[in-house]
């Protein structure tokens, strides 16, 4: 038991750092191949963040552990909203003026709808994973175009403020970033792998199901990264970059992590995934919408009832 748990501190240190340096690394390369902040931060930042779920459901949908891959999903996207964005909000509350958020969060809600749609027999196929991805491409495209065109001055303040030192760092050789890329990469994998190892063994250690781990520890632990950069933008009155972050990340998931998971490993099986964790999370999805149409606004108490529907979802979900 000692050394599952070792593992899983081992993995998450290193799925932290491996995503922090690959989020840099390809960031500072993105800035220098001519992307502007703004597009490098509604890309490349929202979804590098994410790369600890990608390369821990790929390494769990190659070791077998379906549950634990579509469970990381389903409780990444629970977790970022209910828990990071309640979190931050009480702590600082946010006032959004990013207009693109009037696209990026009904769209969130669309998706998760048609995974619940796609998963309806408990599988996710080849087919439905390339259809994910093939979503994915678009809504990047129609993303980029849509930001040159509604954003505000403050909010591309916001962007260029965040990442000026990256703007920087990519005046230095090209081959620095490249190394950064390569060790994120090398460390996340490495640290997937003990993640994934440390949480099966104590899921079967204690009789829990690998769906309820995927759901709670796996998926706490792979969203560090968001929990950081978001509590980071708020604390620095960088209300936009906190909720884009979530929202991206949460798109992210659906479509480029059950999209690839499933297109490379498919079909991806989860039978522990039950109705009541996915309508979870379409509800949590779609409770955002009406608390950032508000007011364009996420109060100090809006923050507090977030926190406490987790606290209910996973009372109600964990083994008694």
């Amino acid at each position: 038991m000692l050394l599952s748990i070792s593992l899983i501190l081992a993995g998450l240190v290193a799925l932290y750092f491996g995503a922090e340096w690959l989020v840099k690394g390809a960031s500072s390369l993105a800035i220098r191949l001519g992307m502007t902040p703004l597009v490098a931060g509604l890309t490349v930042v929202a979804f590098g963040t994410s790369s600890p779920e990608l390369v821990v459901s790929l390494t769990a949908a190659f070791n077998g552990a379906t549950d634990i891959a579509l469970g990381n999903v389903v409780g990444s996207n629970i977790f970022n909203v209910a828990v990071i964005l309640g979190l931050t909000a009480a702590i600082v509350p946010l006032k959004v003026e990013f207009q693109l958020l009037k696209f990026d969060t009904p769209f969130m809600i669309a998706i998760s709808g048609l995974f619940l749609w796609f998963f309806r027999d408990r599988s996710i196929t080849t087919l439905e994973g390339g259809i994910f991805f093939a979503i994915l491409i678009t809504y990047l495209v129609i993303n980029v175009r849509l930001a040159k065109k509604q954003v505000t001055p403050h909010v591309a303040e916001e962007y260029n403020g965040e990442l000026a030192a990256l703007a920087t760092q990519a005046k230095e050789p090209l081959w620095k970033s490249l190394i950064l890329i390569a060790i994120g990469l090398a460390v996340l994998i490495a640290g997937s792998r003990a993640f994934v190892i440390g949480a099966v063994n104590i899921a079967r250690s204690y009789g829990i199901s690998e769906a309820i781990i995927g759901l709670t520890i796996v998926a706490a632990g792979t969203s560090l990264p968001e929990l950081a950069s978001s509590l980071v933008a708020a604390f620095r009155q960088q209300a936009d970059i906190a909720i884009g972050n979530i929202v991206g990340s949460n798109i992210f998931n659906i479509l480029a992590i059950l999209g690839l998971s499933g297109l490379i490993a498919g079909p991806l099986n989860g039978p522990g995934i039950t109705n009541f964790d996915l309508w979870v999370m379409l509800g949590i999805s779609a409770a955002l919408l009406p608390l950032l149409w508000t007011g364009f606004r996420i109060t100090r108490w809006e923050g507090l009832a977030l926190l406490a529907s987790y606290g209910g979802y996973l009372f109600k979900i964990w083994p008694k």
